[in-house]
């Protein structure tokens, strides 16, 4: 047997000598090389935490010592040791493990971090109620892949440096998050010298730099010189982010996260996506808005790659700006760029919106500031679950007065959203589109007007009020229906708000019945807002309101959880006909 075959748990880890651990640790590398190259899933950070997660596990007595890894995607070698390398095969399939630490999945993850610069609240909070208890356990947050730039990491450090607790916070510096990271605190982390007072020290943390992450004996006598820390404790470990696999130590980027690959010949990996991507049509589009108008501006927090903003950023690089894992200020910072008279489009992954909104109602809709939000992988975005799948957007800025929400269909209808979007400038307007590749074959009319709607089919009984991209399975299911006798009216809804209520108004005095159909959360969406309509204006139209139920939905590819959510073309038309026949 290898090592790698007699390690189930940390406590077979400990059995090792220092010798076996080196062996240990070249065969759990290897293993996820093979482990993602079949299932797919984020690559590079773990690669660059595997010796880092063999030290922490054989130095503490996990899980009595509470562990908390944050950016969260890092923790496959951490799975691996506590028990879970067996599950590798179904990780971030539907039923199987998550990709990331989940309280419910293993005594040995003490906290979920899908997203980032969480665990020092986390872990600060932990060592407060431990103490309380009078328990004696250690406490470790690893916080890495530019997690520090986030604001909640220094509040997070600012409350910990004055409890004072002997906490142990481990920066896992690889000056990377998916894309390299921005910002000066990058530099000034480049800067630090050990024996030297610092940011750290000045809140109260006694600091140790200077610690090569694939160094394990070194590891290890850090970690056991940590352990009798009597305050908090800064390490900083750096680490290369893809270590132990030349592509993607030379390609960080690329290999953040990748689909299955060929391991001998991952030069040749290509995606399994053809055609264009929605993320791609939105760069390539601000790009042409840039060079047609000089006052547009981007703003993302470290998704420059995710969102496609490299096409304007190679030719228009002082008018893109990175600025880190930091969506509150992203928000802000767009605020500021608009009221001093330029056209900001601020580009934010859904399941990252929700962190800023309090910027997005006080810092943007209060003060009418015409900033065009962007919000990327937006629906259930499959493998990464329940921590990243956009669905809650539409209920939070519904309810926030003076916002412009829409919604493409289709990919040149993005294009056109875009245009509208610049050239509006009363409110904040935000346009949601999905992860993914769009449908070439789909086109949409010529022309978006505010508050409109398009008309896709004309029907009778039944109208079908589908929103974004939700159009083509809204397509798939009308022909379902007609195969049962069915004739739906067809309507592409294009704006959440302002909703088309003359549209409305004309369909509620011909059809008995409305379905509204949206990949996002049914309470708070579409369909609260047709059913609020039909209350307010005391309609007798039945409403069947089908979208993301009210549950958080689990990991899969995205095309099961449509089934899961009863999206699906075939179930939807069920549901459907039995409520039209109702």
């Amino acid at each position: 047997m290898s090592l790698l075959e007699k390690i189930n748990s940390p406590s077979d880890l400990k059995k090792l000598n220092q010798e076996e651990l080196l062996v240990y640790a070249n065969e759990l590398r290897s293993f996820i090389i093979d482990s993602v190259s079949k299932t797919g899933g984020h690559f590079a950070a773990n690669l660059g935490a595997v010796e880092l997660s063999v030290a922490l596990h054989y130095v503490f007595d996990t899980p009595e010592d509470k562990l908390v890894w944050d950016v969260g995607h890092q923790s496959y070698p951490h799975k691996v040791i506590t028990g879970r390398r067996d599950a590798m095969t179904a990780i971030r399939q539907f039923e199987g493990i998550s990709g990331f630490p989940r309280m419910s999945e293993s005594k040995f993850d003490a906290f979920g971090t899908g997203h980032s610069s969480t665990s020092i609240s986390a872990i600060t909070g932990m060592a407060v109620a431990d103490k309380l208890q009078n328990k004696n356990n250690k406490h470790i947050a690893v916080i890495g892949d530019g997690a520090l730039s986030a604001g909640q990491a220094f509040e997070g450090l600012n409350n910990l440096g004055f409890l004072k607790l002997p906490v142990i916070v481990i920066l896992n510096d690889n000056h990377i998050g998916i894309d390299p990271v921005a910002g000066a605190l990058n530099d000034y982390l480049k800067s630090l010298e050990e024996g030297k007072p610092n940011l750290f020290t000045r809140l109260g943390f006694d600091y140790k730099g200077g610690i090569d992450g694939h160094n394990l004996g070194q590891l290890i006598e850090v970690l056991k010189e940590a352990k009798q820390t009597t305050k908090p404790l800064l390490l900083h470990i750096k680490t290369i982010k893809g270590k132990g696999f030349k592509p993607a130590e030379l390609e960080q980027t690329k290999w953040h996260a990748t689909s299955g690959f060929d391991k001998i010949n991952p030069l040749g990996h290509k995606s399994a996506n053809v055609g264009e991507k929605f993320q791609d049509i939105a760069g390539s589009k601000l790009l042409q808005l840039a060079e047609q108008h000089s006052d547009v501006v981007a703003i993302t927090p470290a998704m420059v790659s995710g969102s496609s903003l490299h096409f304007m950023q190679n030719k228009f690089p002082e008018r893109v700006f990175d600025v880190a894992i930091a969506e509150q200020h992203a928000v802000t910072f767009a605020a500021g760029l608009a009221a001093g008279g330029l056209r900001p489009f601020c580009f934010l992954y859904s399941t990252f919106l929700q962190r800023a909104m309090d910027q997005i109602i006080h810092d943007v809709c209060l003060q009418d500031l015409p900033v065009v939000f962007c919000i990327d992988r937006a629906g259930l975005v499959g493998e990464d679950g329940a921590t990243h799948h956009g669905v809650f957007d539409l209920s939070l800025l519904n309810a926030i007065p003076n916002a412009v929400i829409c919604a493409p269909a289709t990919l040149n209808e993005l294009e056109m959203m875009m245009d509208f979007a610049y050239n509006y400038t009363e409110t904040p307007v935000f346009i949601r589109y999905p992860r993914g590749v769009g449908n070439k074959n789909m086109q949409s009319g010529s022309e978006i007007i505010l508050g409109k709607s398009q008309k896709v089919k004309q029907g009778e009984k039944i109208a079908l009020l589908s929103y974004g991209t939700m159009l083509e399975k809204a397509v798939e299911i009308c022909n379902n229906l007609e195969n049962h006798g069915l004739k739906p009216t067809l309507i592409n809804m294009q704006f959440l708000k302002p909703l088309d209520e003359q549209t409305l108004n004309e369909l509620s005095s011909s059809h008995t019945h409305f379905c509204t159909l949206e990949d996002a959360a049914v309470i708070g969406g579409l369909g609260s807002a047709v059913s609020m309509w039909l209350h307010r204006h005391d309609k007798q139209t039945k409403l069947l309101t089908l979208g993301i139920p009210d549950e958080f939905i689990p990991h899969g590819k995205t095309a099961r959880l449509f089934d899961y959510c009863g999206l699906g073309a075939d179930e939807a038309a069920f549901q459907i006909l039995n409520f039209a026949n109702s």
